[in-house]
């Protein structure tokens, strides 16, 4: 039988990963299957959107600016919730993928970046950051197929190349990442949404690796007191 979260101390999760990898199909599954607290990324209420993909450089700014304070929220209706909190993207993936893409790419200006950048890095000084971030990872054919698949019109403009620099990215930004643990996740093979096996696969290395967090924080404390 796999253990169940420790009710005692309160676990912050984040879902991290690529356009169409899986990441509310997880959240969703993982609050079920665990009795967490869902945070979904508010993908389908942003106003810039539909505007941003017709023409990048034109509404990147406003767009990312968007997803930003949106998820300044989530952050802190999170850290505020009384229970386990599993949330879908976290507010880094914003900056650290999604503006450096548009910046590198010429579709935000140097001093739109800047700016952005500032504001990110001041909100995040200030923010406790995930007890674990899971990295769900896809090459891009697998991503590509699955976004066709859900139809949403303002992607279908997303091109192979977009999905591939943004893996490139991500890959980059998990190699360096030192704020939690991570756990990665190969979604192109562990089928967690058709297949319940896969899914518990998941959710229970999800509580061992958080069982040992707990251990080592524990420890440290000891040897403090």
């Amino acid at each position: 039988m796999m253990m169940q979260s420790n009710p005692s101390q309160k676990w912050f999760i984040a879902v991290a990963g690529n356009i169409g990898v899986g990441k509310s199909s997880l959240t969703q599954l993982l609050g079920e299957r665990l009795g967490w607290q869902p945070f979904f990324e508010a993908v389908d209420e942003n106003p810039y959107l539909q505007d941003f993909y017709a023409d990048m450089a034109r509404w990147s700014f406003h767009s990312q600016v968007y997803f930003l304070s949106r998820r300044l929220q989530h952050h802190r209706k999170l850290l505020d919730h009384p229970g386990h909190v599993i949330q879908d993207r976290s507010i880094y993936e914003d900056a650290e993928i999604f503006a450096k893409n548009l910046a590198l790419q010429g579709k935000l200006s140097e001093r739109d970046y800047r700016c952005y950048r500032d504001l990110y890095d001041g909100i995040r000084a200030f923010l406790p950051p995930p007890h674990l971030l899971i990295y769900l990872q896809a090459p891009v054919g697998v991503l590509a197929e699955r976004i066709a698949m859900r139809g949403r019109d303002y992607e279908r403009q997303i091109s192979i190349e977009y999905l591939a620099q943004l893996n490139r990215l991500y890959d980059e930004w998990v190699e360096t990442w030192t704020a939690c643990p991570i756990f990665v996740i190969p979604a192109a093979t562990l089928d967690f949404v058709h297949r319940p096996e896969d899914l518990e696969q998941v959710a229970s290395e999800l509580l061992e690796r958080l069982e040992a967090i707990r251990l080592r924080t524990s420890s440290r404390r000891g040897d403090m007191d």
